[in-house]
């Protein structure tokens, strides 16, 4: 198996584990979202602590980069709140559709606070996710919108967050960034926690302690994806999430796929088809070009 092999692998397990931890969380809904929070950033915390200990690493990063680090903790926060709230209240494929718009946001905001340049790809790709998004949406304008709002907001708030990412490359270990986001929502989440806390039965504390095990499991997944190749060549793969959340939905949840949603679907993932096509070729074209 070839690197890029591994890490398209690693990236479609990762969007598994991550659409599973979204059917959990809507399984386990009598528990109050920031239980949920509390739990699924616990484990991830313990796992990162010791791995980072066992390397001799930094837990927390360097004092000149916290700035930085509580903003990207917090948007991921806010991520999560969102997530979870939706995957409770929400069909999971429509779910993770406007949370896979993701993309849209981090381009944007690359482009206004790093002057980042826009690929002319990137206009008709955003323009496709957009409309994939409202297409989801139209169904729902029937009945209660709003979680499919809070779906988008937490589109919107990870976008934030991962554009934090990009300026962490080369500065701040992953495993750092990783501890830093689950260290400052497990507290974060506590006084909330402990205002409405609900003392789980046996089935519910499995299905807690799953929540945790599956968001760790895809954390840990696309960490090392992204060792294993560039964004730019596995990136494309995470939109199996699509796909896995929409047969986990209508399988566990008796949750229907519906024909708006897998349109929608397909157009957020044609947008992701169509920059990764046209950035292959780009690195090819400029690999040629440097052999001659």
């Amino acid at each position: 198996m070839t690197q890029r092999q591994k890490g398209a692998l690693y990236m479609i397990l990762s969007a598994l584990c991550f659409a599973s931890m979204q059917v959990v969380v809507r399984l386990s809904r009598e528990i109050p979202t920031m239980e949920q929070i509390f739990m699924r950033n616990s484990f991830v915390l313990i796992v990162s602590a010791i791995i980072i200990l066992h390397k001799k690493g930094s837990l927390f990063g360097p004092a000149k980069y916290q700035p930085y680090l509580f903003g990207r903790s917090f948007f991921g926060f806010l991520g999560l709140i969102t997530l979870f709230y939706a995957s409770s209240h929400a069909a999971q494929g429509d779910v993770t559709i406007l949370n896979k718009t993701s993309p849209i946001w981090v381009t944007i905001l690359a482009v206004i606070f790093m002057k980042e340049k826009l690929p002319k790809i990137q206009i008709p790709a955003l323009a496709l996710s957009m409309a994939g998004a409202f297409i989801v949406f139209r169904p729902s304008f029937e009945s209660n919108p709003f979680p499919l709002v809070v779906a988008f907001l937490s589109a919107v708030t990870s976008g934030v967050a991962y554009t934090f990412l990009s300026f962490f490359k080369g500065k701040v270990d992953g495993l750092t960034v990783m501890m830093h986001f689950s260290t400052f929502s497990a507290i974060a989440s506590i006084p909330f926690m402990l205002k409405d806390f609900v003392v789980p039965s046996f089935k519910q504390a499995v299905l807690l302690l799953l929540i945790g095990v599956f968001g760790s499991l895809g954390q840990a997944f696309i960490t090392y994806a992204y060792r294993f190749a560039p964004a730019s060549e596995i990136s494309i793969y995470n939109y199996s999430g699509i796909i896995f959340s929409m047969i986990l939905g209508f399988f566990i949840l008796g949750e229907p796929v519906k024909f708006t949603s897998v349109i929608g679907g397909a157009l957020v993932a044609a947008a992701s088809v169509m920059v990764y096509v046209y950035n292959n070729r780009s690195n090819k074209k400029a690999g040629d070009e440097t052999t001659k």
